[in-house]
């Protein structure tokens, strides 16, 4: 220990500093009350938008207590990591339904482990300068209010869409916390609300999901329909999917802020090229070994093969009509478990549906040459 009574204030721009040489491109530091939301918390719960994610109620107002939920917490240090890879592509994939669509934090290394163990170094930098505390890291790993606890350490302000939003970043980056036991000074919370009018996001939505503004019901996101959800996803929502198979980037899409976005400084999350800009033929193909071998190390191992194959299932449904589809989807089937057989019934739906319109409209374009029609009659 370098002092009995460290100088905090020298402390907190030391950790600032630090935190960027660790790759984070923002530190923020805040109190720990967030009574202010509390009610809206309970609100979101009690009204079920949390869907089979039991976790998010579980702890109750831990969620909102960080002294609750790590005893002797005085401060938060909220930190922000980007994730935009210099090759986005953005909404290409969107528009060619026989490309799989995995949302741009999916296609690198699993952020969790990266940016905890970043931030379990900066813990253990602190230590280094005052002795002994206590510390905690957090990434997706507890029930932590990240984005209200960012907004107060000055990182950006909430968006309709309920992500965090930085008017010099955009909303593509990740965050994480460090729960400390000493009195550091805190930010400034932000006082900026860049949203105003727009409600891109609300409307644009494929499924509806932003209920209102700064409320998601997760049972109608495709993010939570395609991760978190383990049973069959509902049929209204299948053909809203389109080819989106792990995740939906759609609100940051069309969000004005995101032509801000920041490139990221950690090669770890440029998109793998297993994943990027592949066919839903041939990531529908790969058996479990293969499914495993080439999500190692990647956030989209944590849904498992069979849910993998369920949402590849629905793409290849709302895919452009192919004969080769209908084949692989009815090979498939002779195998497959329950859950993923009812998603591939229903892809085969779809698909001879199309055939059948396709055959129609052949056979109309048929007739009028037969007749020598002009081909708009």
């Amino acid at each position: 220990m370098t002092s009995s009574t460290p100088n905090y204030k020298q402390l907190a721009l030391d950790i600032k500093k630090w935190g960027l040489e660790l790759g984070f491109s923002e530190v923020g530091i805040t109190d720990i009350d967030l009574t202010k939301h509390e009610a809206q918390l309970q609100r979101w719960l009690d009204l079920g938008y949390h869907g089979d994610m039991e976790y998010m109620a579980a702890h109750g107002m831990k969620r909102a207590r960080p002294a609750e939920l790590v005893p002797g917490t005085q401060r938060v240090i909220s930190l922000k990591m980007n994730y935009l890879p210099p090759d986005a592509s953005f909404a290409k994939n969107l528009k060619d339904t026989d490309k799989a669509y995995i949302s741009r934090y999916a296609l690198g290394r699993d952020y969790h482990k990266l940016m905890r163990n970043r931030i379990k170094k900066l813990g253990q930098k602190i230590e280094q300068h005052i002795g002994q505390f206590g510390f905690r890291p957090f990434v997706d790993s507890a029930p932590v209010m990240e984005r209200q606890l960012a907004e107060q350490a000055g990182l950006g302000w909430r968006g309709k869409h309920s992500l965090l939003i930085n008017k010099e970043a955009g909303s593509w980056f990740f965050l994480g916390e460090l729960f400390v036991d000493i009195p550091l000074p805190i930010d400034k919370p932000n006082e900026f609300e860049g949203c105003g009018k727009c409600v891109a996001c609300l409307t644009l939505c494929p499924t509806g999901a932003i209920v209102e503004p700064y409320v998601v019901d997760a049972r109608k996101c495709i993010s939570y329909l395609t991760i978190e959800l383990q049973g069959p996803i509902p049929k209204e929502y299948r053909s809203l999917l389109g080819n989106r198979i792990y995740g939906c980037d759609d609100c940051q899409l069309v969000c004005p802020w995101n032509r801000y976005g920041q490139i990221t400084d950690e090669a770890d999350f440029h998109p793998r090229k297993q994943l990027k800009d592949k066919d839903l033929l041939a990531l529908f193909s790969w058996d479990e070994a293969t499914f495993l071998k080439n999500t190692e190390g990647s956030p989209i191992r944590r849904i498992g093969h069979q849910r993998w194959q369920r949402n590849l299932a629905v793409g290849l449904g709302n895919a452009q009509f192919q004969q080769t589809i209908i084949d692989a989807l009815t090979d498939a089937r002779e195998h497959a478990t329950e859950l993923v057989k009812e998603h591939i019934d229903w892809a085969l739906e779809q698909q001879q549906n199309k055939k059948a319109q396709q055959l129609r409209k052949t056979a109309r374009l048929i007739r009028i040459v037969e007749k020598g029609l002009p081909r708009d009659a």
